[in-house]
């Protein structure tokens, strides 16, 4: 592949749209010190500037309870909120505030999810709900001051067109979305609340319907996306019957969501959904709230794969929250394998993994994109990226899991440039892969101290030096490699 690249071509405006948000697990965790230490170091080196989690109303929060013994009135407490909010402030992370799951207390019956047990039924009387969001909401505002809390962003409930996560159906989902977003309001009408919060890319034309016809409050649109999804998303989304989920075998819903995984999909079907998201949002923000590589998590893979879709997906998105910072995580319990194919971008042990250092490369960029010629090639591309008198160029050899692709040698031509020198960084199975070191070690559960130090020292980005010949230099790029040029 051959690549031109003009260093004093003119640019045009790179932003950093992904480091809007990040995603975590339930609120609950948020209170351990692993995590905020996790999150002060995401900060640091990739630049979030909100953070979005579940679980904020869950019982192991005590937000709403009534009292184990005596009385049967509902008890408000946002102290835990409060200690979890005011650190996120601490740090200079603001919360993307998901509201749900439902306190025991207010819920309609006792159907839950996940290992730590959040209860996903609609509540039995809405005012009393429409009580905690307007008390809640009165309180932030006390403690934070409207204009902080002006700052902030309210989704209503996670993917509620999913039977697992909400046992009522669309048109339950909109009921309880209006009485959120008219108690938050009453608070102040300034407060930004949003959804659907689906999975799938679903309901964005539904909630927009529905608020219009209702005059129900909507500030911008929020949903998630999976490339796993897309022949989900190509049957225009997905919902579980109630009735039809209790008599599922267990075994076979299980096969079903590892085959999941395992769906072939077009190479950039995210940019896809989201072209499709925003001519649906008509106009409105739009917050894709959940999203990452569906698989290999913990590999070299995630890192390619989130480079091409943070380049493609620029100008369609408003806020792009990978799904999640950490591996500190606790909806199946918490794994003590360092690596498990988690979500999260570090490991339960801080270990950062490639696509942490993708981020880490991208958060290092600056905002002035520079034009590239370059041969069509069917898996690499690449990104060019201008910050005061030097440019990066960011290069990418990605395919989805099933697709072909080989190793690839790229020529890249410089015009305007007097560098005999540049500096590769790089992302593939033998750079900047504790996963890799951690293989070697024969996959320890319980890693000792100096083993942990060891898969930290893997997990460095090197820096290697590129003799420039000619106005010109060659690179090699392995299958799922990812290298960045500093010229």
């Amino acid at each position: 592949m051959n690549i031109t690249l003009d260093l004093n071509a003119k640019t045009t405006h790179f932003p950093h749209y992904w480091e809007h948000c990040v995603g975590s697990c339930h609120a609950a965790t948020g209170l351990r010190a692993d995590w905020q230490a996790q999150l002060i170091k995401a900060k640091r080196d990739l630049g979030f500037r909100y953070i979005r989690f579940h679980g904020l109303f869950d019982d192991d929060m005590s937000a709403c309870f009534k009292p184990m013994f005596f009385g049967t009135e509902v008890t408000y407490s946002f102290h835990n909120i409060d200690l979890l909010f005011d650190f996120l402030l601490s740090i200079g992370i603001k919360p993307f505030v998901e509201l749900g799951f439902m306190p025991t207390a207010l819920a309609s019956g006792p159907d839950t999810c996940f290992h730590y047990k959040a209860n996903v039924t609609p509540p039995a009387d809405y005012k009393a709900w429409e009580a905690l969001i307007s008390t809640f909401a009165a309180h932030l505002s006390e403690r934070y001051g409207l204009d902080e809390i002006r700052s902030w962003f309210f989704e209503v409930w996670n993917e509620p067109n999913l039977n697992y996560f909400w046992r009522g159906d669309k048109q339950e989902y909109m009921k309880l979305y209006r009485s959120s977003a008219l108690a938050l309001k009453s608070v102040d009408p300034e407060l930004r609340v949003g959804g659907p919060a689906t999975s799938v890319n679903s309901w964005i034309p539904d909630i927009i319907d529905f608020c219009k016809s209702t005059e129900t409050p909507l500030d911008f649109i929020s949903t998630h996306h999976y490339p796993s999804d897309d022949p989900l998303w190509a049957e225009g989304g997905m919902n579980f019957d109630p009735e039809e989920l209790k008599n599922v075998d267990p075994e076979k819903l299980k096969e079903a969501f590892a085959q999941m995984h395992d769906r072939k999909y077009d190479r950039g079907v995210l940019t896809e959904m989201a072209k499709k998201a925003k001519e649906q949002a008509s106009g409105y923000p739009l917050h894709y709230t959940e999203w990452n590589s569906a698989v290999k998590h913990d590999e070299p893979y995630a890192a390619a794969f989130t480079a091409k879709t943070l380049v493609d997906n620029q100008g369609l998105v408003d806020g792009y929250s990978y799904w999640t910072f950490s591996d500190i995580f606790e909806e199946m319990a918490q794994n003590s394998l360092p690596f498990h194919d988690g979500f999260g971008m570090m490991t339960i042990h801080g270990v950062p993994k490639p696509v942490y250092r993708l981020f880490e490369l991208f958060h290092s960029l600056g905002d002035k994109r520079l034009p590239i010629k370059a041969d069509p090639h069917p898996t690499v591309e690449a990104l060019a990226v201008k910050k005061g008198g030097s440019a990066t160029l960011i290069l990418y050899n990605q395919n989805t899991p099933s697709g072909e692709i080989a190793e690839e040698k790229v020529y890249v031509s410089l015009e305007n440039s007097k560098s005999k020198k540049a500096t590769v960084l790089r992302i593939d199975d033998d750079h900047s892969n504790a996963h890799k070191c951690w293989l070697d070690m024969g996959s320890p559960i319980y890693p000792s101290s100096e083993q942990i130090d060891r898969l930290f020292a893997a997990s460095e980005v090197l820096r290697e030096t590129v003799d420039i010949e000619g106005n010109g230099f060659s690179l090699v790029l392995p299958p799922h490699g990812v290298a960045a040029v500093l010229i």
